[in-house]
């Protein structure tokens, strides 16, 4: 049976790109962020241009509507959740109500107007330059997609009749939103598609559930235009729970920190009580961070992966120092207490709590062999975590590369052999197979062996 590693709230890719965006909010564009934003705002300005002027607007509508529909969206626009990289707005409450009292080629202009005034107020509230707010236009693509859908569909008031044409264009806006934010995204700030999607669902699953409340106002706002404003509770509402999400980040992020500065504070008290095994364990986490990247482990499992490697030897503060210090080898009862350290670790870890909890099963897992012989559960194969697999052979090959009291240190090249010869008993195949390329790259290779011991299933 496999041992689980407890999850935990944090994710490290997220809280590290949620404090990106907060750094960015308060600065100006890079170079490179602004060629991006500035091509994105400037298409974006073309686009909604070209259809007040080249498409129909012979639906009436009074100014005064479109001067309380733009205040709406700057209204709205600060409502902001935060996400990965940057955040999200409830815009979807007004600009279905905008396409239906409206004309829908002019859509596009009034949003822009809407998001530029929305950006301004958060400039004079401090929260952003001057350099955001003026092209925050660029944000404005989630209004074309569906606006060309009511242009070309001939849709004049919200009739539940034409519910399909509502979908296809609710489905516009995902698309044309998540073309320029991809763009922006991978472009301008370099983060993978793969990091946004998932914020990305959540963010149009809202705007979905949010999307029959604003076809309400819109349906009100047909016979009495003042019932737009209706949104407005249900805008401060969201500005609330908005706060709250914010203010739970804040807490979450600041709670990664605690365990990160607990980890290292760990790291350096093993390193001033046992002078060997700390500067080991540091060396560990080097080698092991350096394939878990090589495997694709995830952000999480690297953060574990580094917590359970620098730690992976805490349990030794327990073991009496004449045992650790010995120079000679130790006797069977000796090594009964040493093996006792990985529990002892993991003890000591669970008694701190939260993300330190997971690493503490890593650290009870980092002397368990492949093949089932390992200590202290004679976990095998996969049920050993894949981050306990890593440190064990990182942690074997930085053993075997240093000197000790009752030994010369090998060279990397014999202690690479070693590492092969044991693939399949002592360590995972595939963490040795991923290990030995790195050592490759830097020169390192193991000398020929004949016959690796078989794999265990």
């Amino acid at each position: 049976m496999a041992t689980t590693i407890p999850r935990t709230r944090q994710d490290p890719e997220a809280e590290l790109l949620l404090e990106a965006s907060r750094a960015r909010a308060g600065t100006s564009f890079d170079r490179r962020e602004l060629i991006v934003e500035g091509l994105v705002a400037a298409t974006l300005a073309v686009v909604a241009g070209a259809m007040a002027v080249l498409l129909p607007t012979d639906r009436a509508w009074a100014p005064e509507i479109g001067v309380l529909l733009v205040l709406l969206y700057a209204g709205t626009r600060q409502v902001g959740f935060e996400i990965a990289t940057g955040y999200t707005c409830p815009l979807i409450l007004v600009l279905i109500p905008m396409l239906f009292l409206l004309p829908a080629s002019l859509v596009p202009m009034h949003v822009a107007a809407g998001l530029m005034l929305g950006a301004l107020v958060t400039r004079a509230r401090g929260r952003s330059t001057g350099s955001r707010a003026v092209l925050a236009i660029g944000q404005s693509w989630h209004s074309v997609g569906p606006a060309l859908v009511c242009v070309v569909a001939g849709v004049t008031g919200p009739e539940l009749a034409d519910w399909p044409v509502y979908l296809l264009a609710l489905g516009a806006m995902f698309i044309t939103d998540a073309a320029a934010a991809s763009f922006a995204d991978r472009v301008g700030l370099g983060v993978s598609l793969k990091t946004t999607v998932r914020p990305t669902l959540w963010v149009y699953a809202v705007d979905a559930a949010l999307a029959p409340i604003g076809f309400l106002a819109a349906y009100l706002a047909a016979d009495h235009t003042i019932g737009v404003v209706l949104i407005i509770p249900l805008t401060g509402l969201l500005w609330l729970f908005a706060r709250e999400r914010s203010w739970r980040i804040d807490q979450a992020i600041e709670l990664s920190g605690a365990y990160r500065g607990t980890a290292l504070l760990l790291g350096d008290v093993v390193e001033f009580d046992h002078q060997y095994t700390g500067s080991h364990s540091r060396d560990v986490v080097e080698l092991a961070l350096a394939v878990g990247e090589s495997m694709r482990l995830s952000p999480a499992q690297l953060r574990n992966l580094e917590f359970g490697t620098l730690l992976h030897d805490v349990g030794k503060i327990a073991v009496p120092k004449e045992i650790i210090n010995k120079p000679g080898r130790l006797t069977e009862a000796e090594w009964e207490v040493m093996r006792s350290h990985t529990v002892e670790g993991q003890r000591m870890l669970e008694s701190v709590g939260g993300a330190l909890t997971a690493v503490g099963v890593i650290v009870r897992a980092s002397h368990e062999d492949y093949d089932g012989t390992g200590y202290p559960d004679g976990l095998r194969g996969e049920a050993i975590p894949i981050e306990a697999r890593i440190c064990a052979a990182c942690d074997a090959f930085s053993a075997m590369t240093t000197d000790r009291a009752y030994r010369s240190a090998m060279s990397e090249e014999d202690a690479l052999t070693e590492l092969r010869r044991c693939a399949g008993t002592q360590f995972d195949p595939a963490v040795v197979a991923s290990f030995e390329s790195i050592l490759r790259g830097r020169g390192v290779t193991a000398a020929p062996i004949e016959a690796l011991a078989p794999a265990v299933a």
